[in-house]
């Protein structure tokens, strides 16, 4: 069982997969050569699943951080007889800069320890396990290294310092004087012959400083949000780069998979793909953090994957892996006990099967945000999104399982209606760019519907607010998104009613928000929603109530880690990060909040 603290983490990424370092510098996850690919660490989910730690042999005192404007992570310790620095890096292409970073990685993890004052003796134990854990590889020492086989890769470690072997793990001891270094590189290989170690340190000591250099010229080139939070921004936005898949331009919900939002309980799920969902909510973001190539290329890509036939009456899909994959389904990794016994540990997602009637706002949305003239839409494209507002109009009045993917019967939650209304409202809008006059008509009295059923039975007179679904009497933060979309301005008194009953009712002691609290089928608690948190705080902001808004972000925004990392959610018992982590959704409210309060304060 794995018990170290969720926000003990800081990730590693080339844009195409990630690593997560403890603070103590034991790297406990890694997926190579994708972010969905199967770990090689996974210590994260059990400790026996695997790591590769690079830790001092005494006492020391921790700090760390991101060097400036990258995700080149640098730990120091403090020892009573001397210092240590440690950077790790996931290696990007030679010589990638700017919006190519991730296009050529090569799924090359670099650690380089530095003694910078006295002497420290450092322990290194390295274990890896494929597979999540399932495979313990045959290790051999090579010259320069060793080589680990077993499962589908072979994995070459080089180091210039001789370890001992002990079945599948690794040991070692070096000491390091001051001005003395110790590079290191691991390269996992598809196929059956590994890559000969790489010897150089100074090879090695090129490649991070590479590395930054890329990483620090796509920040000059990319972030350039002014306003309150710069900080927090920049770091959202560095998070939202460092889990976009390079080579299609996707972006998952987060590095990792089953990390629980019940401690111990069933709800453990795997965020490593890309969902439909996300797609309006990250435009803006990345629009925000002046992100502008990673906007058209999330955008493509979603296009591409989603296209399809609307027209035979199937559904379109709600997520994607990387690739473009539709297959997700989902399996329980019964061999990993999970994180602090909460299983099952899954990979795949079955809610890729799930209706949800939102996702044809969302990208018709996303189209609206980004096109302003046909030249930037293809033909294939622009016929795609006329049947994705078609549907739309079709579809508005069956239930489904709602943003949140309820593992239920479906309902008739007011956001998925919601939803259809913007498809209705953009695809108005979009109707010249589409070519589609004709269809102008129909669309807006389709979202007069829309907008009549969602007066009429989304809110809840007795209740004093909008609720979860049509005729319920439960709260739901996703009532927030009213105003956000534009269906109302944010001073309505209906707005601002269910603005305050989601701040009175649906927060925790801390400040923080419950998604919802009803019963939704599965067992235990959840904690609460950063991102709930954010729209509060956006809401809020839209409402006029520029303190409050103010006040709920800086709370939001307080639970990042020591590096500026964001969990899905936050314990309300112990106040502790919980859920897949970092999580793209969290960084992207945390953006758009910012970019809301500011607007709010002018």
């Amino acid at each position: 069982m794995s018990t170290r603290p969720i926000s003990d983490h800081a990730m590693l990424s080339d844009c195409r997969s990630a690593a997560l370092v403890t603070s103590d510098g034991s790297i406990d996850w890694l997926c190579l050569p994708r972010f969905d690919s199967p770990a090689l660490f996974a210590r994260l989910l059990d400790e026996d699943a695997g790591h590769w730690a690079v830790r001092p042999a005494c006492p020391v005192e921790v700090e760390r951080a991101y060097l400036e404007q990258s995700l080149v992570l640098e730990t120091t310790f403090h020892g009573r007889d001397g210092t240590v620095v440690l950077r790790d890096a996931l290696a990007l292409g030679r010589g990638e800069r700017g919006h190519t970073l991730g296009i050529g990685s090569p799924g090359l993890l670099l650690r380089e320890a530095t003694c910078v004052e006295g002497r420290m003796t450092l322990e290194v134990e390295y274990a890896p396990r494929p597979e999540f854990g399932l495979v313990q590889p045959l290790m051999e020492q090579v010259s320069g290294g060793l080589v680990a086989r077993g499962g589908a890769n072979v994995l070459t470690l080089s180091v210039p310092v001789p370890l001992r072997v002990s079945g599948s793990t690794a040991y070692g001891t070096v000491t390091l004087e001051a001005g003395q270094r110790l590079g290191m590189a691991l390269q996992a290989s598809s196929g059956w012959a590994p890559d000969p170690p790489r010897r150089g340190q100074e090879g090695i000591h090129r490649r991070i400083a590479d590395t930054l250099a890329g990483w620090r010229s796509w920040s000059r080139t990319h972030l350039g949000y002014r306003g309150p939070w710069e900080r927090e921004v920049d770091r959202s936005g560095h998070v939202l780069r460092a889990l976009t898949f390079a080579p299609t331009g996707a972006i998952v919900a987060a590095a990792t998979t089953s990390l629980p939002e019940s401690v111990g309980g069933e709800r453990n799920w795997d965020y490593r793909y890309t969902w439909v969902r996300d797609t309006s909510f990250t435009l803006q973001a990345l629009s925000t953090a002046t992100c502008e190539v990673e906007e058209a290329e999330f955008f493509t890509f979603l296009a591409r994957a989603s296209a399809t036939q609307l027209d035979q009456g199937a559904d379109l899909q709600i997520m994607y892996g990387v690739g473009g994959e539709r297959d997700l389904s989902e399996r329980p990794l019964p061999h990993l006990t999970g994180w602090r016994d909460s299983a099952p540990v899954r990979v795949g997602n079955d809610a890729w099967r799930q209706r949800q009637i939102d996702v044809y706002g969302e990208l018709l949305d996303a189209a609206a945000l980004l096109h302003g003239d046909a030249r930037q839409l293809d033909p294939l494209t622009r016929s795609f999104l006329v049947g994705v507002a078609d549907m739309a109009a079709r579809r508005w009045q069956e239930p489904d399982q709602g943003i949140w993917e309820v593992r239920g019967p479906g309902r008739h939650y007011l956001h998925s209606k919601l939803m259809c209304w913007v498809a209705m409202d953009r695809a108005v809008a979009l109707a010249p760019i589409l070519g589609v006059d004709g269809r102008v008509a129909a669309w807006k009295e389709t979202g007069e519907r829309i907008r009549e059923a969602i007066l009429t039975h989304g809110w809840n007179a007795e209740v004093g607010a909008f609720t979860q679904a049509f005729g319920s009497r439960d709260l739901d933060a996703a009532a927030l998104m009213l105003p956000m979309v534009g269906f109302l301005p944010g001073d309505d008194p209906r707005v601002r009613a269910t603005v305050d009953a989601v701040a009175e009712r649906l927060t925790d002691e801390r400040g923080l928000v419950h998604r919802y609290l009803a019963a939704d089928g599965l067992a235990g608690d959840e904690g609460t929603f950063l991102l709930c948190t954010f729209w509060l705080a956006q809401a809020q902001a839209m409402a006029g109530r520029s303190g409050p808004a103010r006040r709920t972000f800086e709370t939001a925004a307080s639970y990042a880690n020591d590096v500026g990392l964001l969990a899905e959610e936050v314990d309300s018992v112990t106040g502790e990060a919980i859920g897949n982590f970092p999580q793209a959704f969290s960084h992207i409210g945390l953006i758009n909040a910012a970019e809301a309060v500011r607007r709010a304060a002018r």
